[in-house]
Order: structure tokens, then C-alpha cells, then sequence
């Protein structure tokens, strides 16, 4: 493990990706969670075997009373000045499944920055009364840059990134792929799948974020479908040629849909755009999955979308058992809790956690 206390901001903010990595982990666990580069095949084959442990241990009464005692001695803040329903929502859940004792900014009109107090200095206040920063933000690269600070301060405590401007989402990354994992469990695995993308790809950051980690899985297969307005850009493509990941453009959804494992459909982030209804001016109705399509998908084929969803997936289609995206969402909430107990060193006490009886 190098830590960031070891390299200067200038050094680590030119690094490329993987090789910020290697500062971000420490024999496998996460000193800070912030990029999906981070994580190798190993690493998510265990963080999803934790999540199964996870979930299945909190079935029972004993179970859940057990889970919520391991970090009842710690507390995490949710600073979210981003909005957000799902992710906010999903580690606020995770942190009562381990006992974690929570505190929020949602709204920087309610706190300091409101009188010119300085995002540096609101995390570092953060880190004087909690254990954890769980930090969502538009810029990109804050969480890295709060990481790094607090790694070179007197209370290092972990950061873990929610959403990074539209660069980074781990772990919606790490959901993603405990879905796909449990998705093909009983057909090979996530090894061998054609993934197909749909949408706005060039601003989505959970396109970003899943594309690299579906690179660690042998012949993988990834096509990307969108109105060349909104395809995906070369800073991804070119990370997948650097490591031989196969992939493809097109704009023609209906076509791509037999050959497909799993479609990851997205809405349009006109959010982000710089000048408004710029993202209105591009066609996107080829762009939406409506029952038509599921007599052309696979029978083992699943549909995911990160929502929150407009019109890019019929509601008629919710029906479907290929349809997993409620349970994707939900699968959030128990990846993020392993994610959690992961980086707190709780990882054996879970694995050996007995369900039997005493005596």
C-alpha cells in the first residue's frame, strides 16, 4: 500500500487512474472507496459474497440484532450537495443495517459554506465528529481532493464517493456488478456477456464507472448505443483498447437487442448541460425499451437502469422477470453495507457469524 499522506496533491492528481488506485487500497480493503479502478476481479468476487452474507443473515431477528451491533460505536456523515434519492437513501439504510449512527448536509444553504466557509474546511470539520464521509457532489474530483486532505490531516477517516461530477460513481459500479453477478449465476457468470448500453452514455458517470469494471471479467463484450450527440466518449473507449476489452458503437438500438446478456438503459442527464434545453434539440425516441423489444430479448437477458428513469423504459415492461432494475436498486443498499463493514474491518467477524443456536 502507498498512502496518500506519501504523495503531494500535484503528484496525485496527475496520476492516471489506475495507478491512483494503488493509494486507495490497503492487502484488499479500501482505505477510501472514490474510483472503480480500485477494484479488481477479486475484490468483487468478495464484496459480493459479503453482500450474500450480509443479506442473509439479516432474515432473522438475531441476525439483524447482530449486524446492527457491529458498528453501533460509529457514525458517518451523508453530505449530499448534490441531489439524490436512491444513493442517499441506500447508505442511509446501510448504515442502520450495521448500526451507524448518521448525520446529513443535504443543502450548503443550511450550513457554513453558506457563509463562505470553504468545502476543504466543511470535510474537515465533518471528520472532527464522524467516522465516515459519505460525499456526493457535481464537481469532479472532489471527493479524490477530500480524500487526499484528510489522508494528510490528523484524523485520516475514510471517504467514500456517491457521485463525482460526471466522472466517477463506484458504487453504483459495484451494485451494478453484484446485480449481474446474481443475474447470471446459474448461466457462467458475468464472464463470456454481452453488455449492452443505452442512452445519454456520454455524460452518464455509472456508464463510466460499470464499463471499467466489466473489464475484469475474460471476454466480456460491450456495445453502446446512443444518437452520436450523446455516444460514449473517447476517455472511456480508450481505457477499454488499453486493455483489450471489446466494444462497439451504434446508433440502432432495435438491432443490438438479440445478441444482448444485459441492457443498461439511461435517462438523458440535461442536467448537465451548458446551455438550457440544449439536450431537448436530440432525438431519443429510438432510445426506449417498450414491450415490442422483449419479444426480441433473451430469455436470460436482464434489463437494469441506474433511475431514476422518464420515458427510457415503458412501465408495462416492470412486469417482465427480466426486468431487474427494482431489485438492482435495492441491491444497492446491501453493497453499500458491505462496502461499508468492509473498509471498517468487520469482513471475518461476518463470515463467521453463526446462525445456530448457542448451547
Amino acid at each position: 500500500m502507498t498512502a496518500l499522506n506519501n504523495v503531494s496533491w500535484d503528484e496525485f492528481q496527475k496520476l492516471s487512474l489506475a495507478d491512483k488506485a494503488r493509494y486507495l487500497m490497503s492487502e484488499g480493503i479500501p482505505v477510501h472507496a472514490l474510483i472503480a479502478q480500485q477494484f479488481e476481479r477479486d475484490d468483487l468476487d468478495k464484496l459480493g459474497d459479503l453482500t450474500t452474507r450480509i443479506r442473509q443473515i439479516s432474515k432473522t431477528r438475531e441476525g439483524s440484532l447482530f449486524l446492527s451491533g457491529m458498528l453501533s460505536h460509529k457514525r458517518a456523515m451523508l453530505y449530499f450537495t448534490q441531489p439524490s434519492t436512491r444513493t442517499f437513501l441506500s447508505f442511509c439504510a446501510a448504515c442502520q443495517i450495521l448500526g451507524i449512527k448518521t448525520g446529513e448536509v443535504r443543502d450548503t444553504a443550511t450550513s457554513s459554506e453558506f457563509k463562505g466557509e470553504s468545502q476543504e474546511d466543511s470535510v474537515r470539520t465533518f471528520s472532527s465528529y464522524f467516522d465516515m464521509i459519505v460525499m456526493r457532489s457535481q464537481i469532479g474530483g472532489l471527493a479524490e481532493r477530500m480524500a487526499w486532505v484528510l489522508s494528510n490531516g490528523d484524523r485520516p477517516v475514510p471517504i467514500i464517493n456517491a457521485g463525482s461530477g460526471k466522472d466517477q460513481h463506484p458504487t453504483q459500479a459495484l451494485l451494478d456488478i453484484y446485480t449481474l453477478q446474481r443475474s447470471f449465476e446459474n448461466t457462467g457468470g458475468i464472464d463470456g456477456k454481452t453488455i449492452v448500453f443505452v442512452g445519454d452514455l456520454a455524460r452518464g458517470r455509472t456508464v463510466r464507472s460499470l464499463a471499467w469494471l466489466l473489464t475484469k471479467y475474460e471476454n466480456v463484450r460491450l456495445c453502446f448505443v446512443a444518437p452520436e450527440p450523446l455516444q460514449i466518449g473517447p476517455d472511456v473507449t480508450d481505457q477499454l483498447d488499453a486493455v483489450g476489452t471489446q466494444w462497439e458503437k451504434t446508433s440502432e438500438f432495435a438491432e443490438s437487442i438479440p445478441d444482448a446478456d444485459a441492457i443498461y438503459m439511461t435517462r438523458v442527464q440535461d442536467e448537465w448541460d451548458v446551455e438550457k434545453g440544449e439536450s431537448a434539440k436530440i432525438d431519443t425516441s429510438a432510445y426506449c425499451f417498450t414491450p415490442a423489444h422483449l419479444l426480441e430479448l433473451g430469455e436470460n437477458a436482464v434489463i437494469m437502469h441506474p433511475f431514476p428513469r422518464r420515458n427510457e423504459i415503458s412501465t408495462e415492461v416492470d412486469r417482465d422477470p427480466r426486468a431487474v432494475y427494482w431489485r438492482q436498486m435495492r441491491n444497492g443498499m446491501w453493497v453499500r453495507a458491505a462496502l461499508i463493514a468492509e473498509i471498517f474491518g468487520c469482513k471475518e467477524r461476518i463470515d463467521s457469524y453463526s446462525e445456530e443456536p448457542p448451547g
